[in-house]
């Protein structure tokens, strides 16, 4: 279940960031997350922009970066991201392709934090330092309480590593909704975005995982190009799987930001060290999932 609080021009550069991060607990999310096949959007596409894709970060984290936030090394460079991606040649105003895992052979996992309702300074340095690739899923009345979108903008990186797509503007389960309910939720949070960062943003999650094909042909007509939910999921100290007892290629991780009130005390950076050392384990690194999507 998820909790109310709770994509890549290609990278042409084999210098990409090494790092990694994944954080807090699926309590919000993690619900049945299934839905009907999708259908294509009918009615003339909405115009779109898209937000400048982020640019390679000019440097890897260092290992004393690494050991400030506990961990032994950085995570190994991810590999050179696929010439083409996921979305390419998806026609404006088509339903979105709905994508759970990436498929690729490359040992590594994609990062996604939802809602935006913690907004811990401490890990805005620990992104920062660790130079860690991941994607945020906003909703906006949980995102512009307390320090607002303020927060989130520190954590987007340099080039902009970081994107900021939708989670709808209140967090409904949509398959409840009716089809304009719908329209209203996903295009009125891609305004909201378009707004703040000059382009609607091309990924889109629905609260709990759960959609319909109303929710497909709303997103394809406001300029959503890919759906994505998962199959792992943050948890404090390691992760649940949806098949098996550990990560596989491709595998996109639903985390979510969270304070020590939802963690047992725990705090989000200590949960993300924890996270980082389990991939780590395991044999994987973190990519950036707007470099295969």
């Amino acid at each position: 279940m998820s909790s109310r609080i709770s994509g890549p021009i290609p990278a042409r550069r084999a210098a990409a960031v090494t790092t990694l991060l994944l954080a807090v607990l699926l309590s919000g999310c993690s619900g049945s997350s299934g839905g009907s096949g999708g259908k294509q959007a009918s009615g003339a596409p909405s115009p779109r922009t898209e937000p400048t894709a982020p640019a390679s970060p000019s440097a890897a984290p260092d290992a004393a970066a690494y050991r400030r936030w506990g961990l032994d090394k950085p995570l190994a460079a991810p590999p050179a991201p696929p010439s083409a991606k996921l979305t390419d040649g998806l026609k404006p105003g088509a339903a979105p392709k709905v994508i759970r895992r990436v498929p690729t052979n490359d040992k590594v996992v994609f990062l996604t934090f939802d809602d935006g309702a913690e907004k811990d300074p401490e890990f805005v340095k620990m992104a920062k330092g660790l130079k860690l690739p991941f994607t945020m899923f906003l909703t906006d009345d949980i995102a512009r309480a307390g320090s607002g979108y303020g927060y989130f903008e520190q954590l987007r990186g340099e080039g902009n590593r970081n994107t900021i797509n939708n989670h709808t503007l209140s967090h409904p389960n949509l398959r409840t909704l009716s089809a304009d309910a719908q329209r209203r939720e996903i295009c009125g949070q891609q305004d909201v975005l378009e707004k703040r960062y000059g382009g609607k943003p091309p990924l889109f999650r629905p609260p709990y995982g759960n959609y319909n094909d109303a929710t497909l042909a709303a997103a394809g007509g406001c300029g959503v190009k890919a759906l994505l939910l998962w199959e792992v999921t943050m948890q404090i100290n390691d992760m649940r799987y949806a098949q098996g007892d550990k990560l596989r290629p491709g595998d996109i991780v639903l985390a979510h930001f969270r304070g020590p009130s939802e963690l047992k005390g725990t705090t989000m950076t200590r949960m993300v060290t924890n996270m980082l050392r389990s991939i780590e384990r395991q044999g994987f690194t973190v990519a950036r999932l707007e470099d295969y999507v």
